[in-house]
């Protein structure tokens, strides 16, 4: 087993299977991350050399916004809209539904915390 970037990868999948569980990096980028290193298409992340490890690890730092930057650019998205008191901002604050569901009769959990 093997962390990159705050991703736990397991040693029998592909590299561009197991890149994509890195928050951040979907099927496409780890593609294209695999083919600028050089790496076959069925090599698994077991056979990867320590080298290798630091260069995946050194190109999707540089190149791409992955875990906690991608997560603390969310949750300061959603501070904004909280702050500026906009209709999603006030019901992220509610823990109520923000797209318009209908919470009558479902969003059973949102309530939920609501009444507690």
């Amino acid at each position: 087993m093997l962390y990159i970037l705050g991703a736990r990868l397991v040693g029998d999948e592909q590299v561009r299977i197991a890149s994509t569980k890195m928050d951040g990096i979907g099927p496409k980028k780890a593609i294209r991350v695999r083919y600028r290193l050089g790496i076959g298409g069925n090599i698994k992340i077991k056979e990867l050399t320590k080298y290798q490890i630091d260069q995946i690890e050194q190109m999707i730092g540089q190149d791409h916004v992955v875990h906690w930057e991608l997560k603390r650019g969310e949750r300061a998205d959603i501070e904004r809209l909280i702050s500026i008191s906009c209709y999603r901002g006030i019901r992220h604050q509610d823990g109520s539904p923000l797209r318009g569901q209908r919470t009558h009769t479902n969003a059973r959990t949102c309530r939920k915390l609501i009444r507690k």
